[in-house]
Parts: structure tokens; sequence; C-alpha cells
């Protein structure tokens, strides 16, 4: 019964801090103007995912000190406050690329320290080489993250999407304290958003909820692969975006509206139509680990049906609202 009342509390800090935000983002005219990549039409306040960094740092710390976060994790998420600090400066005034990319890196190489680096496939022998490649996977999927927050409420409803097949399958305070926090922000941003959660929001979810990926991969709790299964929505979009542009020869800088999502909203979909089929995907991706960990089929075999899942999906989207270089 407590518990249930700490995701109330949770979900009240979150819905208020979120209101406050705005009215202040309002006044003081921080806003997100619409250009080439945006999917939005008319400015809104940016930045209100402090909201859910503040309270779920807040709840963090008050978990760990009654017992219910282990002190590896909890020392693994305080870098996220440096990311996020950084990214909450550049939702005000920008920030030069690489002074953000290396504060990512300082951020994702001390939080893989403290969980004790990363227990790899194979060649264990070579933890330094996966310490390596742990830190730009860190890197890139707090910035995927941010690239896939540009439709009402998206990134929201993966969060919570993925924070709650992973709390069903562990069991972690923590996980399901976080779609409550979330859930909050979701109500201002849910189509037609009234606040977007900016950077600070994207990329500091981003890296908690590898951090958490990592974490549990380690603990033996569950298998990186199938952080990976729960996460594809965001991932694969992202990663077949990047491949398609370099392979184009594009200018990576360039701002774009090549993403899967960005294709089905130029092509008709609405913002909550949109939210909707990711979450119906998202339905989907937890069925499948449900029959992995059923044992109707094993972890690689659900990976590899997972992966041609959205490569069906993409080549209809690409069909259907071809993926245009430029708009």
């Amino acid at each position: 019964m407590m518990f249930i009342i700490l995701c109330g509390i949770a979900f009240f800090i979150t819905f208020s801090l979120t209101y406050f935000y705005k009215q202040w983002a309002i006044k003081r005219s921080i806003l997100d103007i619409p250009n080439e990549r945006s999917s939005h039409l008319t400015p809104k306040p940016r930045g209100g995912g402090i909201a859910i960094i503040v309270t779920f740092y807040l709840f963090m710390f008050f978990l760990y000190l009654t017992g219910y976060i282990d002190k590896k994790l909890f020392l693994a998420l305080i870098p996220g406050l440096g990311l996020s600090a950084i990214s909450f400066v550049d939702d005000f005034r920008h920030i030069s690329p690489s002074i953000r990319l290396a504060v990512q890196f300082i951020c994702s190489g001390s939080a893989l320290y403290f969980i004790g680096g990363f227990d790899g496939l194979f060649f264990e022998n070579v933890r330094w080489l996966w310490f390596i490649i742990a830190v730009i996977g860190f890197v890139w999927f707090v910035n995927l993250y941010n690239f896939l927050d540009g439709s009402d409420g998206y990134a929201s409803m993966e969060t919570i999407s993925v924070a709650l097949i992973l709390w069903y399958f562990t069991g972690l305070s923590i996980l399901l304290i976080l779609c409550f926090i979330v859930g909050g922000f979701l109500y201002w941003n849910w189509p037609k958003a009234k606040i977007f959660m900016g950077d600070v929001g994207s990329t500091t979810i981003g890296f908690i909820l590898i951090v958490f990926g990592i974490y549990l991969h380690n603990n033996s709790e569950l298998n990186i692969f199938f952080w990976l299964i729960v996460t594809s929505l965001f991932w694969f979009d992202a990663t077949i975006t990047l491949l398609r542009r370099i392979l184009k020869r594009e200018k990576l800088s360039q701002a774009h509206k090549n993403h899967m999502y960005q294709r089905v909203i130029i092509g008709g979909f609405s913002h909550l139509k949109t939210l909707l089929s990711g979450l119906g995907i998202n339905i989907l991706l937890f069925i499948i680990c449900l029959a992995i960990s059923s044992k109707i089929f094993t972890l690689m075999i659900g990976f590899i049906l997972v992966v041609v899942i959205f490569l069906i999906i993409y080549f209809y989207i690409d069909r259907k609202f071809p993926f245009y270089t430029k708009r």
C-alpha cells in the first residue's frame, strides 16, 4: 500500500512541477520554435523534462537511503545529473556539440565505471574493449533518444513502456516509480502537447534507461539482448536512419525528417495516431518478451524476429511514405 502511495506522490510532483515550469517558460518566452526538422507548427515551451529529472532523482535518493536501490546502481545513475545540467543549459542557449559530446562521454564512462564495466558476451578477457564498446553504446543511445523525441508524447510513451516491461520482469521498484513520474509529465505532453521535454528530458532519460539495461545485464537478471528487444522501437529507427544517411553521403549535422515516425506524420498520421502505433508495437514487443521468458523460443530467435518485424515496417513505410532526403 505504501508503495502505491509513493507512485501517486511521484505522479503528482511531476504533474505539478511541469505545470509551474510551463507557466514560467511561457512568461520568459522559453519556446521551441518550429524548424525544418520539427513535426509541430506552433511554438511550445521547452525544457519541461526537468520536472521528470528532478522528481526521479529525489525518489532515487529516497529509495537508496531506505535500502531499495543497490549502491552500484545508485552511483551509476548519479552522473546523469551532470548530463541533465548541460542539457538543461542547452535548452536555453546553444552549447557547442563538441562540449555536449564530451560531457556525454564523461558521464557515460563514469556510470559504466560505477556499474563495474560491461560483462562481455564473449572474449571476457578483453574487458577494456567491452568497456569502450559500452561507452560508445551509452552515448549513441543518449543521442538517439533525443533524435526520437519529436512527436507529442512519443518519447514519454516509450519511456513508460520500456520501464514498465523491465519492471514486470525484474520487480525493480524505481522502474515502476519512473513510469508514474513520466506519466505526470505525459498529461501535459499528450497530443496536442502543451509542453516539450527538451534535451534535459530526452537525453537524461536515455541515459537512465541504458544504465538500467547494463546493470540488469551484469547482474544476470536480463541479458542485454532482452533490453535491446524492449527498446528496439527507438534504436532501430535511429540506427537504420543513420545508416541510410551515411550511405547517401548526407551531411549528418543537417536537420532532416527521415526517421520512420517523421515519415508517417508527414504522410498524414496525427501525433496521437503515431503515439498509439508506437504503443501497439511495444505491446507486441512485450508479448515477444513473454514468449522468451516462457521458453517458447530462445532470446536470439526473439531478437532476430524483432529485427525482421522492424525491417518489414521500415520497407512498408518506405513504400507508402518515401524517405525523401529533403522536404
